[in-house]
């Protein structure tokens, strides 16, 4: 494939060219971070691929991570809790390597159930939406709900297999 050069473009031109075809195409990061990585790429002597492998790259990135924030979003948990905001030293009978393990989400993939249960106050609804948002940024889609929200067979947290790309 050969493409067509727009010989005599000043830097003017190439940066508003840029702007409106990333705009077209849909390349929001390109399109917000272009002059900055330009910039950095003209002064340190970047080849043409290694700067459009850099802006692709951060496109890519910046995708997966308002992807992520999009699944977390519609799990509709109520409050945002990290695991690394649960306090394992309140309650020694809850062991740190266990969930840290359960927060590689190995158990979602194969697929096991999880059921955490104990008394008031041991920071189950902590655990659940720490383990939750786990899931979520590891590409499964999930919904949080209350078991007394709902009559069976819905009372249970519903996992689903990420979404793969057919080409």
């Amino acid at each position: 494939m050969t493409l067509k050069r727009h010989r005599g473009l000043t830097e003017q031109a190439a940066t508003a060219a840029v702007d409106q075809a990333s705009c077209m195409l849909r390349l929001p990061t390109i399109r917000a971070q272009f002059p900055d990585p330009a910039e950095a790429a003209a002064r340190d002597h970047m080849s043409y691929s290694g700067f459009l492998a850099e802006l692709l790259m951060a496109e890519r990135d910046d995708r997966a991570r308002r992807r992520s924030e999009r699944r977390i979003k519609a799990t509709q948990f109520p409050r945002k809790k990290p695991l690394r905001a649960f306090d394992f030293e309140a309650n020694p009978n809850i062991d740190a390597t266990v969930i840290h393990t359960l927060a590689t989400c190995e158990w979602v993939k194969k697929p096991l159930p999880l059921c955490l249960i104990g008394d008031s106050g041991t920071g189950n609804p902590h655990l659940h939406i720490a383990l939750g948002t786990e899931v979520a940024m590891a590409g499964f889609r999930l919904r949080y709900t209350l078991a007394t929200r709902h009559s069976p067979p819905n009372w249970s947290t519903n996992w689903s297999k990420p979404r793969t790309r057919r080409s």
